[in-house]
């Protein structure tokens, strides 16, 4: 089982922006984390990450995984070209806020991904991630 973690723009300066926010966590001590977890869990997994909304479209279309776990940050509220490419794949995927986005401005309020996504982790800070592979494993376990 492969399991592919998308995250989107802004999110390679984890640990650098937006401390009060976002924490102190680089976004590669959060990929060494779900390493771990996955090792725990005997899955593969890999790691993407882009700023540029077409290379995550893109790298959503290779299906080369068998389920997702997403924070498409930014692109989550604007993007419908990712939220077609994910339906397009019909792969399961759990949407990941670090913050908690409902604390936020109003526009962070409306996702274009939660309805379809198998669940949504909001607000729990990077343990989000590890909670959202823990479930995903779980869900293509069973299936």
């Amino acid at each position: 089982m492969k399991i592919l973690v998308i995250n989107g723009p802004n999110l390679n300066l984890l640990g650098e922006r937006e401390k009060s926010i976002y924490g102190d966590i680089s976004l590669d001590s959060i990929e060494q984390r779900l390493i771990d977890k996955a090792r725990m869990l005997n899955v593969e997994i890999e790691f993407f990450q882009s700023n540029s909304e077409g290379e995550i479209v893109n790298r959503i279309q290779e299906k080369d995984y068998d389920g997702v776990v997403m924070n498409a940050a930014a692109y989550a509220h604007t993007s419908i070209a990712i939220r077609d490419a994910l339906l397009a794949v019909s792969v399961p995927f759990i949407e990941v806020h670090i913050s908690n986005v409902y604390k936020r401005e109003p526009f962070r309020h409306n996702s274009y991904l939660s309805d379809i996504a198998l669940g949504v982790i909001v607000g729990f800070g990077i343990y989000g991630y590890e909670y959202a592979l823990d479930y995903l494993v779980k869900v293509l376990r069973r299936a």
